[in-house]
């Protein structure tokens, strides 16, 4: 048994008053003697039904379009425009940096640009001409006035003229392809946002010369967020976008709930495992990006069975058997009531003395809370805390006190974390103090050894070791 069910089961006593109601532990309180040596249990009763199947996986959360932005150039900062924490829109300038460099090479990219459209311009001149000039001479030619030797050269002059010009011309696409591209360069001074979000991880001052490699935020989206979580290959090919996912965030004591996303067709390599995504809602910030946070994924259902809590389960230290504690005169012979919601300070009433035994059971499948055995059937009342009471090495019956639970109660109790039980006795233990010494008087160790004892009264023991012992 693991120490928070072993804190949870042992603090349910204490909340419920359940246990042994005698201070001895010989034969005559194993075999059911008086009502002095009965002990006192609390069981519910076994469901029909099927047991939701789901995996614990952990999880990291980023936020929606989260980006680590880089400078495009390698030079000083002259100015911050953006703080971690502040939002900004697409395109607003996070950091300046040092651009008279930038804006001398514009300028003269821009005079490059003029004189190459300048020598284009004359070379498609000096084209022109030499065009006219062949056409007359073509004329002349006809009427033999011209020779033919004169007619060829001013061929080849229009020809070489053509040639200057395209080269003319490719200058000036190579100046403006210059000038675009220092341009470009000025304009990377400034670092803008490239999406609506905030920033943060702030990793730059002014002064500071950075370059391509400097990181200097990240930001994101943080009205939702993606939680990415590692699929083991054992579980590979069961985990399938669609699926319902529940986040539990500790720091806020929450579970949200939200479906697979996406989910990776490749195992990695190194890990053996593949990344699955979850796109989570976030406008109440219930998530911040870099937390770690665990996620149960419920990826099918077992085959119906009979549904009992595992804290019904017990595992016999002499045999390893696992099975159930049942109380069969329960419901039959001695009716039961059990309210639907449970008050702490008005728990059910304990049973008379009633035959217990042990069954047996095949465990078909088990969750994080409740398991889907064979070997009782659906009605049947199971033991959920102390069990240990109930064992004995002869197999002979023990009677017991039964209080009857409703599902919702020890369903409860198993949600809760260690410290919610603690705060839970602690809370019960000052009321029963204020009852019992009136609300101006603090309870001093006298008081509350003897809150502790007015706790384990005949009708409400606790023993501490009234604890499921399955491992």
């Amino acid at each position: 048994m693991t120490r928070l069910t072993a804190l949870l089961f042992t603090v349910a006593l204490l909340l419920t008053g359940c246990g042994s109601s005698g201070e001895e532990d010989g034969p005559q309180r194993r075999r059911g003697g008086s009502d002095n040596s009965t002990p006192s249990v609390e069981a519910v009763q076994a469901r029909d039904g099927t047991l939701p199947l789901e995996e614990r996986m952990s999880g990291t959360v980023r936020a929606r379009n989260q980006v680590a932005i880089y400078p495009e150039l390698s030079e000083p900062v002259v100015a911050v425009e953006a703080q971690t924490g502040d939002y900004v829109e697409a395109g607003d300038a996070l950091v300046r940096l040092r651009r008279e460099t930038h804006e001398q090479q514009v300028r003269q990219a821009k005079a490059s640009v003029r004189t190459a459209k300048a020598e284009a311009n004359g070379a498609k001149a000096r084209l022109r001409e030499l065009e006219a000039q062949l056409k007359r001479t073509e004329r002349l030619a006809e009427q033999d006035f011209e020779s033919e030797q004169q007619l060829e050269s001013l061929r080849a002059q229009v020809e070489q003229a053509k040639a200057s010009y395209e080269q003319a011309q490719a200058q000036v696409e190579q100046a403006e392809a210059t000038l675009e591209e220092r341009e470009t360069a000025l304009q990377q001074t400034v670092v803008r946002a490239p999406i609506s979000g905030y920033v943060g991880q702030r990793n730059v001052e002014v002064g500071q010369r950075v370059d391509p490699s400097t990181r200097l935020y990240v930001m994101g989206d943080l009205d939702a967020v993606k939680v990415r979580v590692e699929v083991t290959d054992r579980m590979f090919g069961r985990i399938q976008p669609g699926q319902t996912a529940r986040i539990h965030v500790p720091q806020k004591d929450t579970v949200l709930t939200a479906s697979v996303t996406r989910m990776s067709p490749f195992l990695s390599d190194e890990s053996y495992s593949a990344e699955a995504e979850i796109e989570v809602p976030n406008e109440d910030r219930i998530l911040n990006p870099g937390m770690f946070v665990e996620v149960d994924v419920a990826y099918g259902e077992s085959q119906r069975a009979t549904i009992v809590p595992l804290s019904a389960l017990y595992e016999d230290p002499a045999t390893d058997t696992r099975g159930v504690f049942v109380a069969p005169t329960l419901g039959t012979e001695i009716p039961v009531d059990v309210p639907d919601s449970f008050d702490e300070d008005d728990p059910p009433p304990l049973t008379p003395p009633t035959p217990t035994t042990f069954r047996e059971v095949e465990i078909l499948a088990e969750g994080r809370q409740t398991a889907g055995v064979r070997g009782i059937e659906p009605g049947d009342w199971v033991v959920t805390v102390g069990q240990n009471l109930l064992a004995n090495d002869t197999g002979e019956r023990v009677d017991a006190r039964v209080r009857p639970l409703p599902w919702s109660r020890l369903l409860s109790l198993q949600r809760l974390q260690d410290t919610d039980l603690l705060n839970r006795v602690l809370e019960r233990q000052q009321r029963l103090a204020k009852q019992r010494f009136g609300d101006d008087s603090a309870p001093d160790d006298t008081s509350q050894s003897s809150t502790t004892q007015e706790e384990t009264s005949p009708d409400s023991t606790a023993p501490s070791t009234a604890v499921n012992q399955r491992p």
